[in-house]
């Protein structure tokens, strides 16, 4: 089993594999499920250094993707009602989202809401494509500082 696991890994590792593999990981991490990708990320840029901006940018592009999904679920659920349509602190957030607009989906990449908020911004119907732009803002940014933190810590 281990020597399987081994060479599955080895494989995905592969730079031919192993952007697609960042691209799932990303994507799915972007999605209610909590995986991160950011280990993904990493282990590839410690195997292929080079591959430093397109492993960026397919993360990117996966994690926004991934977000984007989440807007489609929000507005989806928007159709449903919600039980705690009633709560202060849930009208205090959702004014406090309505205000902010699609700028808030900037804050898309935090552990733990970001991906909720987005799944937010579509319940409150706000802009599609000015939400994506602003998730790809703040997930780029959360990618760069990240791996670059990762690199800096670990360089060997």
């Amino acid at each position: 089993m281990q020597a399987w696991l081994d060479s599955l890994l080895a494989l995905l590792a592969l730079p031919q594999y192993g952007l697609s593999t960042l691209f799932i990981a990303a994507f799915v991490s972007a999605t209610l499920v909590p995986v991160g990708s950011e280990p993904f990320l990493f282990g590839l840029l410690k195997l292929n250094p080079s591959m430093f901006w397109p492993a960026i940018g397919v993360a990117t592009l996966g994690n926004t993707l991934g977000g984007a999904v989440d807007w489609w679920m929000g507005y989806g659920a928007h159709q449903v009602a919600d039980k705690y349509s009633n709560s202060k602190h849930h009208t205090r957030v959702l004014k406090w989202l309505e205000k902010l607009g699609p700028k808030a989906c900037l804050l898309s990449w935090l552990p733990l809401v970001g991906d909720p908020l987005c799944a937010v911004a579509g319940w409150l119907k706000l802009s599609f494509w000015p939400c994506v732009f602003y998730m790809a803002i703040g997930k780029f940014a959360r990618y760069v500082t990240m791996t670059v933190a990762l690199l800096y810590i670990w360089p060997e």
